[in-house]
């Protein structure tokens, strides 16, 4: 099973990569050499560097190194496999989005969400096999982000709302008894499969089985979202707010069978006001990510369960305007715990600057092709026939390259 985080541009800098030289540098420019030829979203080459004010340490035995912003998620270093080599070609939103969510800078494309629901199918007849959560700002790319393109429509994500109905319009109309809409579903059902046979459309039988999984959700939702058979300890050990319940939320999805959950925090993108953004999010966050590992842990459920910190992108070591970072897409970090990755590992590096990778680099595509892995597959072979290409996750030719570094 997955659980998925994608957030969007958290500072890497105030957060996971101490980098003594920002303070040498700090209010001077960077060499014209670095900047020459690079395109920014906001920012011009003139900018000056900027040190990060956070303090930072080593935790666990394996020395990793988190900023005092993320106290929970330190201490949960050992089971921790970080990133520090990502990098990728967007540097703006949407595109950037797409390309960690779905492998393209191209719309239409499955998320790999939808490719991984495609490969090993859903453990849950009363849950959909990949479900949305959202907290914090929208994310830019929206629905795009959770589509299932141009694969068969049931293994596109359901978007799960924070109140009302779990899903918009799962529950009957007013007045409406449940074994007369049974009726009606099992005439509408017959007449689907008549023109499934004369037609031979797959999206049809995907229709009638989002019309029978959303009955079935119709008493299945409300259960899993009613948290109250939760020991008190346990939603208290999450915190409060949106993302703290989308957590605890995944992780009885997670035990119903649900294959992918993906929380998109929104909120991070610090252009200014670059300390009291990392000290609101990082606040909303880190509980209930620190709680996440150990409740899965301890439920003898962390070694089956993929958990990622990802963006799109990072921050730029220099500053926007007087306490602001642009987007960064050449040298930034993430994170996955549990699943099968290297627990306690630190993977890749970058310069003293955290301008370009120093060492092992993983792109985006790369980093994907190891998620698959780490599930049984291999995003060679995991192909959809669409316009005549065999289509993957990680393109059509051979991009991807699994990282068995990061494989326990």
């Amino acid at each position: 099973m997955h659980f998925r985080l994608p957030r969007r541009r958290p500072s890497q800098f105030e957060l996971f990569t101490p980098k003594p030289k920002l303070v040498e540098y700090n209010g001077k420019k960077l060499p014209d050499s670095l900047t020459k030829g690079v395109r920014f979203a906001f920012i011009n080459k003139n900018a000056t560097v900027l040190a990060a004010k956070r303090k930072f340490k080593q935790h666990g035995k394996s020395g990793m190194w988190f900023s005092d912003a993320l106290p929970n998620i330190a201490s949960c270093a050992d089971d921790i496999c970080m990133i520090h080599s990502m990098h990728t070609e967007a540097f703006n939103h949407h595109p950037g989005q797409l390309v960690m969510c779905c492998g393209m800078q191209r719309f239409g494309r499955p998320s790999i969400g939808s490719w991984l629901t495609y490969g090993l199918g859903s453990e849950s007849e009363n849950l959909p096999g990949y479900v949305v959560l959202t907290a914090g700002a929208a994310a830019r790319g929206g629905a795009t982000l959770y589509s299932n393109g141009f694969l068969p429509s049931s293994h596109g994500g359901v978007l799960f709302r924070n109140q009302g109905e779990p899903v918009l319009n799962l529950n009957n109309p007013a007045g409406l008894p449940r074994e007369v809409q049974r009726k009606s579903l099992d005439a509408l059902a017959d007449l689907n499969r008549e023109r499934l046979k004369l037609k031979g459309d797959d999206e049809i039988r995907s229709r009638i089985d989002a019309y029978e999984l959303a009955f079935r959700m119709q008493a299945a939702a409300p259960e899993l979202i009613d948290t109250s058979d939760e020991p008190k300890k346990t939603v208290e050990s999450y915190g409060t707010g949106d993302f703290a319940r989308n957590c605890l939320l995944a992780r009885r999805m997670i035990e119903r069978g649900v294959r992918f959950v993906n929380i998109f925090h929104g909120g991070w993108d610090a252009h200014g006001g670059l300390s009291g953004n990392i000290t609101n999010n990082a606040k909303a966050v880190d509980q209930p990510l620190g709680a996440l590992i150990k409740d899965l842990k301890q439920r003898g459920m962390l070694d089956s369960t993929l958990v990622v910190w990802g963006t799109e992108f990072g921050r730029t070591p220099l500053a926007q305007g007087k306490d602001g970072r642009d987007h960064h897409p050449f040298a930034y970090s993430m994170w996955m715990a549990g699943g099968g990755s290297k627990p306690g590992i630190t993977y890749g590096k970058s310069d003293d600057l955290g301008w370009n990778i120093a060492e092992n680099p993983v792109h985006a595509n790369d980093f994907q092709a190891t998620l698959l892995r780490l599930f049984g597959l291999d995003d060679k072979k995991l192909i959809f026939p669409f316009k005549g290409l065999d289509n993957r996750l990680t393109g059509v030719g051979e991009d991807g390259k699994v990282i068995r570094e990061m494989i326990a």
